[in-house]
């Protein structure tokens, strides 16, 4: 019954378009967001929680109040989908008792076992795909189903729990999805502790993550007619690739792993006369990640001597911090979770994140906010699938967490 609960709510979720956009600079990203978040609200009222609502910026709020002797905890998940790729029309298929053959997603695209090796988990299991001309939305979507699917639970069954602050948020996946997080609703309920669900297997949960900056770098050059160009022309798009060749070829995301930091080209524009290079800069070692920023502006104090103007401009933004040591000093949040699993006979480990959640940025916000997995796998691309007996897992760890 519970894994047919959440297919249901999930096919629901993922036929809302969500996607997030960076460059628009609105709260949030894209209005269309909202149109899931009146869809939860009205889910929850429906479910009994009469305090559910919706804020300006797409905040979705809601108390489910309980045992008072049991510490509060927060319930968190984001609505938005990735930018990478679309998410509209998502054609979703579910495969009962996946058997761990190759699964053809079009003409030209496939899920198989040899290039992901994730996928031998879930034979066996329930997943869920993308037909290949979208990404799916599990992410993080199913972490929405999993957090409403438990509430149900708790409220058809009149479960003990303690009070519960569930939280879905917009624009999490363009590093936003904090940006005007309601604090003060955790401070009324002396909330501190916090989980996100937003990826991965239930065999892991994450509190080491990158810290995370964005660099935008912007060559100005001198564009003159190609047939007057001799010694006049100074190429922008030619400086750009020249920058970007000063940077460490093998601090790329596909050349490095496990604690490894990297620098991200995630967009190039440009013409003779100026172009536009956007990074992103990624180290869990904040000394190796201030490195990471300070060779960028070497290269542009450099190339800036060099060309004896200001050729080279680079703006850095810092996104998140790595939430670890923080967590460290409030491992309660952690203890919840082993307990809650050895209770299960269930193994689950620290992994560290490449990557980062809004439990970073709220951890630095005083609500400690470790992330656990949700069943979703080949994030932010058409090879997006969910393992929803994954899913199913994190359901009864929770059930089990809430007990504590």
């Amino acid at each position: 019954m519970e894994k047919e609960q959440i297919i249901k709510r999930f096919l629901k979720y993922v036929s809302f378009d969500t996607q997030s956009n960076e460059y628009t600079h609105t709260h949030p990203s894209t209005l269309k967001q909202k149109d899931l978040g009146k869809y939860l609200v009205n889910e929850l009222k429906d479910l009994g929680i009469d305090n559910a609502y919706m804020d300006e910026y797409g905040y979705v709020y809601a108390t489910l109040h309980g045992d008072k002797s049991l510490k509060p905890l927060g319930l968190i998940a984001h609505m938005d989908t990735s930018p990478d790729a679309s998410g509209k029309d998502i054609k979703p298929t579910v495969v009962d008792n996946y058997d761990g053959s190759t699964i053809k997603l079009n003409d030209h695209m496939e899920l198989n076992t040899n290039q992901f090796d994730c996928l031998t988990k879930s034979i066996g299991h329930t997943i869920i795909h993308t037909d290949g001309s979208t990404l799916l939305g599990a992410d993080d979507k199913a972490g929405i189903a999993v957090i409403m699917t438990l509430l149900d639970d708790i409220i058809s069954n009149n479960l003990n729990h303690p009070t519960l602050l569930i939280t879905f948020t917009p624009d999490e996946e363009i590093g936003e999805g904090a940006d005007n997080f309601n604090y003060d609703y955790y401070k009324n309920e002396n909330c501190i502790l916090a989980y996100t669900l937003d990826g991965g297997s239930p065999d892991y949960y994450n509190y080491e993550n990158f810290n995370a900056c964005k660099a935008v770098v912007k060559v100005i050059g001198k564009s003159i007619h190609p047939g007057d160009a001799y010694h006049n022309m100074i190429n922008s798009q030619t400086v750009a690739m020249k920058f970007h060749n000063m940077l460490p070829s093998n601090m790329i995301p596909e050349e490095t792993k496990g604690y490894e930091g990297f620098n991200h080209l995630t967009s190039i524009n440009g013409t003779c006369e100026e172009t536009t290079l956007e990074y992103i800069i990624r180290n869990h070692d904040i000394n190796k990640f201030n490195n990471q920023k300070e060779l960028f502006k070497n290269i542009e104090k450099e190339m800036n001597n060099e060309y004896g103007y200001n050729i080279i401009n680079v703006t850095l933004t810092d996104q998140y911090q790595n939430m670890k040591e923080l967590i460290n000093e409030h491992f309660e949040v952690i203890d919840l979770i082993n307990k809650a699993n050895k209770a299960l006979n269930l193994t689950c480990v620290p992994e560290p994140i490449r990557g980062g959640t809004d439990g970073a940025r709220l951890t630095y916000g005083g609500i400690y906010t470790p992330n656990l997995g949700n069943g979703c796998h080949n994030c932010h691309g058409p090879y997006e699938y969910m393992d929803v007996d994954e899913a199913c897992q994190m359901l009864h760890v929770l059930k089990e967490l809430i007990k504590e």
